[in-house]
């Protein structure tokens, strides 16, 4: 199918990634740190101070997931007119995390279809190459797949640069065999990165992904509730996040996003929102970032 995986080389990360201003000046901070010590060695609490700051303040950039002081980072379609095409079609992005899962992905994939709407499945590598028929399933009925990694672990922030780049080139690989085709997104899990996943995703030719607005259904039980969060103040261009896996369940015993999926569908066609794909959005704009 494809070459075996390789580590990240430095060449091969630099091509094509520019780094973030604020990763430019954490750079030039610490180089003028180390400078200052060596001049004047009586400064070295202050350099030090500086480099603390500029630690946390990367480390919180890190923990926003729509934050784009790492680097580029969609929040919303990269739609001319807030979404709407040369049609004055008005477009949403309805983005589904943690899958595949045997028991309500193919449930979701019938809600979608019944519908017409899209979607971007962000899948973890693990369970794609667990469930490949699913995959496949998603990619046939016309909805697109995203990275997720390959593990969906919860320390995925504090990999390092060797880490992140088999997390994800993993995933890629998964995905891949089961459904030939090379996902364009990728969204870390929780939204939680550091400052070398952006390289990285240079590299895989991956662009990041976050949301725009979340209903918190793998935690939150009431479809009412999950709803509300995901359509007060909606327009064209959001991007909305639920999950198929990992998803709360309902009183009735039911995955949550089973009972919000068809409620958010009708109010999107009631509002004359469209949900499509996030490559559909790409190729609408024809730019490579929000």
């Amino acid at each position: 199918m494809t070459p075996p995986l390789a580590t990240p080389s430095a060449a091969a990360l630099s091509a094509g990634w520019r780094p973030a201003p604020l990763i430019r000046a954490s750079v030039a901070l610490h180089l003028g740190a180390a400078a200052a010590t060596v001049v004047r060695p009586h400064w070295w609490p202050w350099a030090l101070s500086a480099v603390v700051a500029d630690h946390l303040l990367l480390t919180a950039a890190g923990l926003w997931p729509r934050s784009r002081w790492l680097g580029p980072n969609w929040t919303h379609l990269p739609l001319p007119g807030a979404g709407a095409n040369a049609k004055g079609e008005v477009a949403v992005a309805i983005t589904i995390d943690d899958g595949p899962d045997p028991e309500v992905t193919p449930r979701v994939l019938d809600l979608l279809d019944t519908h017409g709407a899209q979607a971007t499945f962000f899948c973890v590598g693990e369970r794609v190459a667990r469930h490949p028929a699913l995959a496949r399933a998603i990619a046939t009925r016309k909805h697109e797949i995203g990275n997720h990694s390959h593990r969906h672990l919860k320390r995925f922030s504090l990999l390092g640069l060797r880490g992140i780049g088999a997390e994800i080139g993993r995933a890629q690989q998964a995905i891949f065999d089961a459904t030939g085709e090379r996902p364009r997104f990728f969204r870390a899990p929780a939204g939680l990165r550091n400052p070398l996943l952006e390289p990285v995703l240079a590299r895989e030719g991956l662009q990041l992904v976050s949301w725009t607005r979340r209903g918190f259904d793998t935690v939150n039980r009431s479809a009412s509730v999950v709803l509300s969060r995901l359509t007060r103040g909606l327009r064209g261009g959001d991007i909305l996040l639920l999950h198929d896996g990992h998803a709360a369940r309902s009183a009735t015993g039911t995955a949550v996003i089973l009972e919000v999926l068809p409620r958010l569908l009708s109010e999107l066609t009631a509002a004359g929102l469209t949900p499509i794909t996030l490559r559909s959005a790409l190729e609408r704009s024809g730019s490579r970032s929000p």
